[in-house]
């Protein structure tokens, strides 16, 4: 029997899907033109030491990165995996899990790597952006050109970005798609003035002189670490997957053609900018030579210093929503430990998590402390994301071969792919001493978490049971029935993680019969569904043949509060109305009127890891860990709503192992 609860649904709004594409998805790519050239120059030693062969190669490279990375990768290919909607390194093993356990270690791996990179985009960026001031004559009179009032200003732009997360990005992308499309209209527009002006530079196109100054050149003086320049490119590339969820595939193939040509526009005008001014001595000497800014006419930089600042903003976005994604599916796959999560749109991709946003936040100021400049910034930004994108592609050929592709075509893709992923990921390896390490260590520490996690799941799993309630049907109506035990409850409630039909927990049926014997006129054992839907509101009732125990399967939309109290108490009502149940009384006098609902108590259970349990240390260790982290991150009277309902914590052993064997030897006295 299925019905829907009687609460109003609410219809969800439309809004123009391009524009908030463009102003939550291409942030992060988005800004790459602002240090991808400036990375190029400062690598290669310098404004004085290029060349017409070093730009065609540099702007080649880009061209083709670009090219097969984020459009033929991503764009078109890892966009069709998505898991219900969703997208992200997750989702996508979500897809493949049945193909082998092993593939939980690439997806642990890449989700890492990406959360830790999300740390250093958004100072990487902001900062960036904001010290293209130090270029504007009446900011150095009025503040001079010190690094600490960049710095400063930064850190006000991060706290008021993460501080208006909790609006949600369907408001932000109303609010930044318009900006974020004049930003882009900017980068072709200045991109363009300069190519026309040397259709030459048209000539990095051909791959020939990419690959030239990679494996050839002499006037290359990074060598083969100048892809982890290149590669900045392309960096936001994953992000864009991670919010496949926020605007949907349709979105983002309308509108990525015209991103990447006010990209390559961009880059390829800031080459031949280069090429014009390479031998200017005035401009050799500037400290922080950035060619993004420089090429501005003097009375634009002040317009192009705002649009790269709100540019930044919206970078930091792209990541911060596209983490919050990836802790959803991190919780959903048991890699993390339950967090509250809000929705503050009607799709169920706006989501905002109050602990992943304050743990971004103070992170993001403290790269921006530590590191101090952009170019510090650059130097170790995209060592991450190079070992997100390989872990990507070792589950997309998985995923590919799941989808019946012929064998050799999902080998072409992963020998493509990940010997350019492998090639960058080596190129980046030097910026692990130049700052790499901290995304590292960050990275690593999430990794940690995560093993921790899914160890100590794991090892539950193998030991505690589900059981059927069939099985116990007789011997709790025996209990309701028996005298010597007072009345529990009218109404004995349990929350149960078990959706299979008539089961529920092993520890659930532990605590009414075993622990202390709850009597009471009816058992209820609720488990809670979470839809796709935002406004679904309907349960299913199993009643095994009895009136006095039911399971209940609440189908919640995602944007509807889990209320669970309140729901009951309408499903009991419908159950008197359809004469399933018998009318109840109060156990004690109420002042409600006329009120044939009885009394409700949910118990909800806890597991301990009781002392004597024979388990390895380290498995111990990792159980410890796990339950303590349980305790300190949401209640499930916070979570499903009960604050207000009489609500019973019960601590049930963790049977793990085997039982240490304990013998007391009589002394005589």
């Amino acid at each position: 029997m299925e019905k829907a609860l009687n609460i109003c649904k609410e219809r969800p709004l439309t809004f123009g899907g391009m524009l908030v594409t463009i102003g939550i998805v291409y942030g992060d790519i988005g800004t790459s033109p602002l240090y991808v050239m400036k990375a190029l120059v400062e690598g290669n030693g310098g404004l004085g030491s290029i060349t017409n062969e070093f730009i065609y190669g540099s702007l080649s490279l880009i061209f083709w990165t670009i090219t097969l990375l984020t459009t033929i990768k991503y764009v078109l290919i890892t966009l069709k995996a998505d898991n219900h909607g969703e997208g992200g390194i997750l989702a996508l093993y979500s897809l493949i899990r049945k193909r082998g356990a092993w593939l939980i270690v690439p997806a642990m791996i890449g989700a890492a790597t990406l959360l830790a990179d999300g740390i250093l985009t958004p100072a990487v960026t902001v900062t960036s952006a904001v010290e293209g001031l130090k270029g504007i004559p009446a900011y150095v009179n009025n503040f001079g050109s010190s690094q600490s009032t960049v710095i400063i200003i930064t850190i006000v732009i991060l706290c008021f970005l993460f501080l208006i997360q909790r609006t949600g990005t369907e408001i932000l992308g109303r609010l930044f798609g318009p900006i974020m499309f004049l930003w882009f209209l900017m980068l072709g527009v200045l991109g363009v003035v300069h190519v026309f002006g040397n259709l030459d530079i048209l000539n990095s196109l051909s791959p020939y002189y990419g690959i030239k100054l990679l494996l050839f050149s002499e006037h290359n003086k990074a060598g083969f670490a100048i892809l982890g320049s290149v590669f900045l490119a392309t960096t936001g590339a994953e992000a864009l997957y991670s919010d496949l969820g926020h605007v949907g595939r349709r979105n983002i193939h309308r509108t990525w053609p015209f991103i990447k040509i006010c990209l390559l526009l961009n880059y390829f005008g800031q080459g031949a900018w280069l090429l014009q001014i390479k031998e200017n001595q005035g401009l050799q000497n500037i400290i922080s030579f950035n060619p993004f800014f420089e090429l501005m006419p003097g009375n634009f930089r002040i317009i192009g210093v705002i649009l790269a600042t709100l540019a930044a903003i919206i970078a930091s976005q792209a990541l911060i929503t596209g983490s919050f994604t990836l802790v959803s599916e991190a919780i959903k796959l048991d890699l993390l430990p339950r967090l509250k999560i809000y929705y503050p749109a009607l799709s169920k991709g706006q989501m905002y998590i109050p602990l992943v946003n304050i743990l971004l936040m103070f992170s993001c100021i403290g790269v921006v402390l530590f590191f101090q400049t952009s170019a510090h910034m650059e130097a170790a930004y995209g060592l991450a994301i190079t070992i997100t994108m390989l872990m990507t592609t070792i589950l997309l050929f998985n995923w590919l071969i799941q989808k019946k592709v012929s064998r050799l075509l999902s080998l072409l893709v992963v020998i493509i792919f990940g010997t350019l992923e492998t090639a960058f990921f080596v190129s980046s390896v030097t910026k692990f001493f130049h700052g790499g390490f901290v995304t590292a260590m960050i990275a690593a520490l999430i990794l940690m978490l995560m093993i921790l996690w899914f160890k100590a799941t794991s090892i539950e799993h193998a030991v505690t049971k589900e059981v059927s309630l069939q099985d116990y049907i007789s011997k709790l109506g025996k209990l309701r029935k028996d005298e010597h035990f007072p009345i529990y409850s009218t109404n004995l409630v349990y929350l149960t993680s078990k959706s299979k039909l008539g089961q529920v927990n092993n520890e659930i049926i532990y605590s009414i019969l075993d622990k202390r014997p709850k009597k009471a006129e009816v058992y209820w054992f609720i488990n809670v569904q979470v839809s796709d839907e935002p406004w679904t509101m309907a349960y299913t009732v199993e009643n095994f043949g009895t009136d006095y125990v039911f399971k209940v399967q609440l189908r919640l939309g995602f944007r509807v509060e889990q209320k669970v109290s309140s729901y009951l108490r309408q499903i009991v009502t419908d159950l008197m109305e359809s004469h399933e149940i018998q009318e109840q009384f109060q156990l004690y006098p109420t002042r409600s009127v006329n009120r044939n609902i009885g009394d409700f108590c949910f118990v909800l259970v806890r597991e301990e890891l009781p002392n004597e349990t024979d388990l390895p240390v380290y498995k111990r260790l990792i159980m410890q860990f796990k339950l303590g982290i349980k305790k300190i991150t949401v209640s499930p009277v916070s979570w499903f709503g009960l604050e207000t309902t009489d609500v019973k914590i019960e601590y049930v052993p963790l049977r793990l192992g085997t039982t240490k064997q304990i013998k007391l030897k009589r002394e005589t006295i």
